[in-house]
């Protein structure tokens, strides 16, 4: 069983390594043929032009245990889902696209077979069980470089910290990242009379939607930076700090760091918003996301 799972796996990846390379140009005409006349050969050649990409990520999960071949096959659904959902007019590369449904799928494989329980319901928890040895190895590390010490509870809220995590949640994954599986009608430690299962949260919110905005996410900061880039230093400065932090600055308190008038650093926003509306112009909507 093990050796044909083997040379099925082997087969696969040699004729997906053998595969065509696409241009930008031809990736997005074999998807807009797809899109607009559901034409299923270009959806096949798109498909398997990208395949190589999916057993790629594929084999990155192979340390998880759970069989190459399987792993390889999920990439492979998350690959057709982004073929047969992805809009060739939303100005994104497919390959782009294609990776946050890959990953999604591949993770989603790996939480539902690496143990009988469930062990991550939420993105705080995926990422947690996907991140949660490496961090703590690098925190354990930096600990000890710097002659410190540091305890059970302190290292754990170390690491929530780090991730931007509840506290609940590193300890859960603690116990289920340590070995055998337990009961989530077993009480935490820290919460008396509250059991595990209490903090298990509905997952609506992951999937497709949220696979979505990540990529939609990442394409307005490419854009966002190739706009900021038409900008000098100190408008650039200006804009960044007028209108992409969570705490906007004050004209004066940047014309005093600048050594220039309230009234010129004003001059200069206007001029630099100028700029970046005629570049952002083409991409509908995105002006209006951060508020120019």
């Amino acid at each position: 069983m093990i050796k044909n799972s083997k040379v099925k796996n082997g087969s696969l990846t040699g004729k997906a390594m053998s595969a065509e390379l696409l241009e930008a140009e031809t990736e997005l005409e074999l998807a807009r043929n797809w899109y607009y006349n559901q034409c299923e050969q270009s959806l096949h050649r798109l498909v398997n032009a990208y395949m190589r990409l999916a057993i790629s990520m594929a084999n990155k999960y192979s340390r998880y245990g759970v069989d190459g071949t399987e792993l390889i096959q999920e990439a492979g659904v998350g690959l057709m889902k982004a073929a047969k959902k992805f809009d060739p007019e939303r100005g994104v590369r497919f390959s782009t696209y294609a990776t946050w449904w890959i990953k999604a799928s591949i993770q989603d494989f790996v939480l539902r077979n690496w143990s009988l329980v469930r062990t991550g319901s939420t993105a705080s928890q995926k990422s947690l069980f996907f991140n949660f040895k490496r961090v703590k190895s690098r925190l354990e590390r930096e600990v000890d470089n710097s002659g410190a010490s540091v305890d059970y509870g302190s290292l754990n809220s170390l690491i929530a910290e780090q991730m931007g995590v509840p506290l609940r949640d590193v300890e859960m994954m603690e116990t289920r990242l340590a070995g055998s599986d337990f009961s989530l009608n077993s009480l935490q430690q820290n919460e008396e009379g509250r059991e595990w299962i209490e903090t298990l949260e509905d997952q609506n919110s992951i999937g497709a939607e949220s696979v979505d905005k990540e990529s939609d996410a990442l394409k307005i900061k490419t854009w966002i930076e190739e706009a900021l880039g038409t900008l000098n230093s100190r408008e650039k400065r200006i804009v960044v700090d007028r209108k992409l932090t969570e705490k906007p600055r004050t004209l004066d308190s940047i014309g005093g760091e600048l050594g220039v008038s309230k009234e010129r650093v004003r001059q200069l926003e206007t001029q630099a918003l100028k700029k970046l509306k005629k570049h952002l112009s083409i991409h509908k909507g995105i002006q209006s996301m951060i508020g120019i």
